[in-house]
């Protein structure tokens, strides 16, 4: 009995039902707020902040806007701004003050459709150089934005003609450790994993998992390029090891699979880059820890160095809900605090236990 108590444990601590389909669900750093961004039925977006006060969310702010929410990132601002930036249905990149939502303060015409995922570096302290944003998009483009430069990408990463384009699903910024240094990592609706290398503008290597990639992230933005998950739709999952490209096998890399449905979104505990959690299609959720291999490298038949993969193991799932859950943020000021959404129309507030003893 001892033994399971001693694992750590995934407590829904608040539960709220929303009056529309929610997307997205962020943690407003550096405060015990958090803003959902979803739809309401009747074809509208929305933005509702709220804030735990004594044990309950109280709901602080709901803005509505034309086009429905998909996605959002605080990644890009300062922690004394914490602008939000979300992409919607409309194809459209905005960049919000909560403090004064009513109009954006930074908006283009990002993409011809839907926004499907979005990232931001070199704001709230992590990862160095400017502060950007990715949107990735079903018209088949990634594209990396500067909110003091107008109207323009930084970086379009596009299909070249005569290519097929593909529905990209998910995108995160990695390798920003430096002034010059900075990685994309894109996964797309056939399998596809791409990774650009932003300093030198090239596709720094690619490859296939077989299965519409619903989630990738690295452990930690602002590192030397450490590791990488991507979650696929059949309930697999690849952790790769990003320190180590072998030029013709590329990554090593360790596959599991979780369970039978969807995996919709992989996020690394911030105090934590070993511990990750997945959330899954039916209403579940995940907590695994990466364990690193004696060596990570070795020599090759070809007397190159090749990565080595470790190993996952599960150290707690629960079952909160019968619909997917499809986003979830852990909060980067409290260990173990976490925000989930799902399509249950809730929100769920939750605290892991024990982490800072796996």
């Amino acid at each position: 009995m001892s033994s399971a108590l001693e694992k750590p444990q995934i407590i829904a601590h608040i539960q709220k039902s929303l009056n529309y389909t929610v997307f997205d669900s962020r943690w407003i750093p550096c405060s015990a707020k958090f803003v959902c961004m979803g739809n309401f039925a009747r074809g509208s977006g929305v933005l509702q902040i709220y804030e735990i006060q004594h044990g309950e969310l109280q709901l602080v702010r709901e803005i509505e806007k034309a086009k429905p929410i998909k996605c959002g990132t605080f990644g890009a601002t300062s922690l004394q701004q914490r602008h939000l930036a979300t992409g919607d249905f409309d194809g459209s990149l905005n960049v919000w003050n909560l403090e004064v939502p009513e109009s954006p303060v930074y908006s283009v015409k990002a993409h011809k459709e839907i926004i499907n995922s979005i990232d931001g570096v070199g704001g709230l302290g992590i990862g160095d150089g400017a502060p950007e944003i990715v949107t990735g998009s079903r018209d088949g483009t990634v594209k990396v934005w500067d909110s003091r430069q107008k109207d323009t990408p930084v970086v379009n990463m596009e299909p070249m003609e005569g290519e097929t384009k593909r529905d990209c699903w998910t995108v995160a910024f990695g390798h920003a450790f430096n002034e010059q240094d900075r990685c994309v990592c894109a996964g797309y609706d056939n399998g596809d994993i791409k990774l650009f290398d932003l300093r030198n503008m090239s596709l720094r290597w690619e490859t296939n998992i077989k299965n519409g990639v619903c989630s990738v992230e690295f452990d930690r933005k602002d590192i030397n390029m450490n590791k990488l998950v991507a979650t696929s739709l059949e309930g697999k999952f690849h952790v790769f090891d990003m320190r180590t490209q072998h030029p013709t096998k590329g990554f090593a890399s360790v596959s599991e699979k979780a369970h039978k449905s969807t995996i919709w979104q992989v996020r690394h505990l911030p105090q934590n880059r070993d511990i990750f959690m997945t959330a899954g299609g039916a209403g579940n959720l995940h907590l695994w820890k990466y364990e690193y291999p004696a060596q990570r490298t070795k020599k090759g038949a070809d007397d190159v160095d090749m990565g080595v993969a470790g190993s996952v193991n599960l150290l707690q799932n629960v079952t909160l809900s019968t619909q997917p859950i499809s986003s979830l943020d852990w909060s980067p000021d409290k260990q173990g605090l976490c925000v989930c959404s799902s399509f249950d129309q809730s929100v769920r507030v939750l605290i892991v236990t024990k982490l800072n003893t796996v």
